[in-house]
């Protein structure tokens, strides 16, 4: 045989290889949706044709369900175990305006819950009660028929994935564009990997709600309009189950208008539209569904910009303790760079005592142009103190209030019952740090000054039991002192007779 032949039939070989590859996949654990009818045309509903791929994957034990570049028009997409869905580049699963699965019934009812973390069924892509499943890219999640509401009996789906009671996740290398209520919930899911997920959403972006061991790594997250990554631990189940054991690092978090992050635009001309008056949100949350508890959780790594502050909250009887957070740098914060929140609004079952929020370790932030109407807020309730919190490495740069139209709540109001948010307590008599019904606190290096103008008090403490304050600077307003205190015991400033005792004012 000529060489020319011999290198012809290669090349053939070769080819037809290639055009079973980009047809089919010939491996037999691959499954096309195109074989299976799907048009990829944006207009065609492609649900019935990649349900059809899942459960022949299924069927014979398992395997990848492949999507080629092209725009999938489909309604809710019905996950089994040992499936992977590959979204290939160049590839948009849209979800259908209507024609989605309804939200189930959930027998542990909704009473300690809103509806969107009560049902999973009426998602673009949900799974319940499964094993060793992934999404994977670097396709793309388009929620366009997703609504950013939930509605009871409607076929308008509120999801982009939904997951429920599930093990061994992967979700990796896609982005989701307009995720509606919740990008991703995940509820009682444990050993799940999220890496390098792109979300710019019209609601929550991440909600990692009653799941233990999950990886959460190099991921961005805009969500002007609520919460960027949120963990919480709700009473769906119909049982109390912690969120713990978590890891979150290397994420970006931001609340630039619904679309502009993606297209790297970066807009902030909507900041007005935001339906919660106290603007964006996008940032990285513990609650405020808080019933069976966070455990064990350490977050590293990770930015801030335009959106509110680091926010940890348990007000329904969960414990929220053994918390590390280092590495964070903010920029244009819209609220309280530190929040931290322990409350009695006890939606549970009757009964339920007090939760607690203690163990908690802040070091190396910077925060730059936060919004100073809120100042940081660590505050517990009357015999329920936050204990054992360490700040350590702290730096924020506050902007001005705008003493024409703010108020200055000379009494903060307790507010045991209500939904929290800083916003509640209205603007705080200190500009820096609040800190209330609290003991066991430190501050180490930690230093807060101001942009412009102030005439707050940089440091309040109420109702704290034993707080070391070492190394503790801040810009001090003309007649203000630094330190202002209201029953306050076991105070020690280090290194000792560095301030000077004017500018500590105890309130009798």
């Amino acid at each position: 045989m000529k060489k020319s032949e011999q290198l012809m039939k290669r090349f053939i070989l070769l080819f037809s290889i290639v055009l079973l590859a980009a047809n089919g996949f010939a491996q037999a654990n691959w499954y096309n949706i195109r074989i299976y009818g799907a048009k990829g045309d944006g207009e065609t509903l492609d649900t019935k044709a990649i349900n059809q791929a899942i459960n022949a994957a299924a069927e014979a034990g398992g395997g990848t369900v492949y999507f080629p570049a092209g725009n999938y028009l489909s309604a809710s997409i019905h996950l089994k175990s040992k499936i992977t869905l590959r979204l290939e580049q160049g590839c948009t699963l849209i979800a259908a305006d209507s024609g989605l699965d309804e939200a189930e019934p959930n027998p542990a009812g909704g009473a300690y819950q809103d509806f969107g973390h009560s049902h999973w069924h009426n998602s673009l892509i949900w799974g319940e009660n499964l094993q060793d499943i992934a999404i994977v890219g670097p396709g793309k999640i388009w929620g366009k028929g997703l609504t950013r509401n939930s509605r009871p009996g409607s076929t308008q789906g509120n999801k982009a994935i939904a997951l429920k009671l599930c093990r061994n996740v992967m979700l990796k290398d896609f982005t989701v564009l307009y995720g509606g209520h919740f990008g991703l919930l995940a509820t009682g899911v444990d050993h799940l990997t999220i890496d390098n997920v792109m979300m710019d959403t019209n609601r929550d972006g991440m909600d990692i709600d009653c799941c233990q061991n999950v990886r959460i790594a190099n991921c961005a997250i805009n969500s002007p309009w609520d919460d960027g990554i949120c963990l919480k631990s709700s009473y769906a189940l119909g049982y109390n189950r912690a969120c713990e054991n978590i890891t979150i690092t290397n994420c970006n978090v931001s609340g630039f208008d619904r679309g502009t992050f993606a297209d790297g635009t970066y807009q902030r001309k909507e900041a007005k539209l935001v339906p919660d008056h106290e603007g964006p949100t996008g940032r990285i949350k513990f609650g405020t569904e808080s019933n069976g508890g966070f455990k064990n959780i350490a977050i590293s790594n990770c930015t801030f910009q335009f959106c509110r502050g680091l926010a940890l909250e348990t007000v329904d009887g969960a414990s929220l303790e053994d918390i590390t957070i280092t590495n964070i740098t903010m920029r244009d914060v819209v609220n309280s760079p530190i929040f931290l929140r322990l409350g009695a609004r006890m939606r549970a079952p009757a009964g339920t005592p007090v939760g607690s929020l203690k163990r908690v370790i802040i070091s190396n932030l910077v925060v730059y142009n936060a919004d100073s109407h809120f100042s940081s807020l660590i505050t517990g309730i009357p015999g329920h103190d936050i204990e054992d919190v360490q700040l350590n490495n702290i730096r924020i740069y506050y902007r001005p209030i705008d003493s024409a139209v703010s108020k200055i709540q000379q009494i903060v109001p307790e507010h045991e019952k209500l939904y929290p948010e800083p916003e509640k307590f209205g603007v705080l008599p200190a500009y820096g740090f609040f800190i209330r019904h609290a003991k066991n606190i430190k501050l180490n290096n930690v230093e807060v000054s101001f942009l412009s103008t102030e005439t707050r008090v940089p440091i309040i403490l109420d109702d704290v039991k034993g707080i070391t304050l070492n190394q503790v600077k801040a810009q001090v307003p003309n007649g203000q002192p630094l330190y202002q205190l209201n029953k306050v015991t076991g105070f020690e400033i280090l290194p000792k007779g560095s301030v000077d005792k004017k500018l500590i004012k105890e309130i009798k």
